[in-house]
């Protein structure tokens, strides 16, 4: 596997380029990363001229034109298209996102399109998150409670619990906030990054678990938890507008705190 670093990577060789039909005037260029494993060849970017009279307004509907009708062997990741399932997370102009969230008149000039950044490529926009799930499956991410459930309804909670894991619980694990975290990048196969570590969160403060006490054993490790240096990279790209650095915070705070 090739692993994407940074687009400006010596690397990475000029590709293709896909014209428009002649005729066209209403045109935007994307330019995007190309690697196939099947071959002996390095990472390229290709572009593409994309008539946006017949586009949709989201970069994902350019990449999507891209493939039904340009170069069908572009491959990429998507699904809900509604910012709901992270499927097609990848780096954008530059920064993290989702390419169904982004509107392409948000971007200025060329539509630069890489895959999330210091992971391993599959092929084309698509990363290995295989590390990433064995990470967020290391913190056991359900319910643990000793005592029985009540026979006749659900574990019930107040409203003022419930709302604490309201933000924690919106994460769509798109992984777009861990590989911006520079410290992440360094330690990726020790750190758990600031997704997972929310999701750790989201458990730590639920008032239905009855684990509290371990969760935070798992956590207290100089790696796993202590190498967020508050870069605040996650927050700033995050696509749903979440704070996993709070949540780092808050989650060092319980730990200072049961020490005394």
């Amino acid at each position: 596997m090739a692993e994407f670093r940074l687009p400006q990577n010596s690397r990475i060789r000029k590709g293709k380029h896909f014209a428009a039909a002649n005729g066209s005037k209403n045109v935007r260029c994307f330019a995007v990363y190309r690697y196939d494993p099947d071959s002996d060849e390095n990472p390229r970017v290709d572009t593409y001229d994309v008539d946006m009279d017949t586009c949709g307004p989201m970069v994902l509907d350019a990449l999507i034109k891209i493939k039904n009708e340009i170069d069908s062997t572009l491959t990429f990741r998507r699904s809900c298209r509604e910012g709901i399932c992270g499927s097609c997370s990848m780096n954008i102009d530059g920064g993290n996102t989702l390419a169904c969230t982004l509107s392409i008149d948000d971007v200025k000039g060329n539509i630069r399109i890489y895959p999330l950044p210091h992971m391993p490529v599959i092929k084309d926009l698509v990363p290995d998150m295989s590390n990433f799930y064995a990470q967020y499956a290391s913190i056991k991410p359900w319910l643990q409670a000793r005592t029985p459930p009540p026979p006749n309804h659900e574990r019930l909670q107040s409203k003022e619990d419930q709302e604490r894991i309201d933000e924690p619980a919106a994460c769509i694990l798109c992984a777009c906030c861990s590989t911006a975290c520079p410290s992440y990048w360094w330690n990726s196969d020790r750190f758990l990054g600031p997704a997972v570590l929310l999701a750790a969160y989201r458990w730590l403060v639920d008032s239905r678990d009855e684990a509290t006490g371990e969760r935070l054993d798992e956590l207290e490790d100089p790696f796993r938890l202590y190498r967020c240096h508050t870069i605040m990279n996650c927050t700033q790209t995050c696509p749903k507008g979440l704070n996993p650095a709070r949540a780092i915070a808050e989650t060092k705070k319980m730990l200072a705190a049961r020490r005394h």
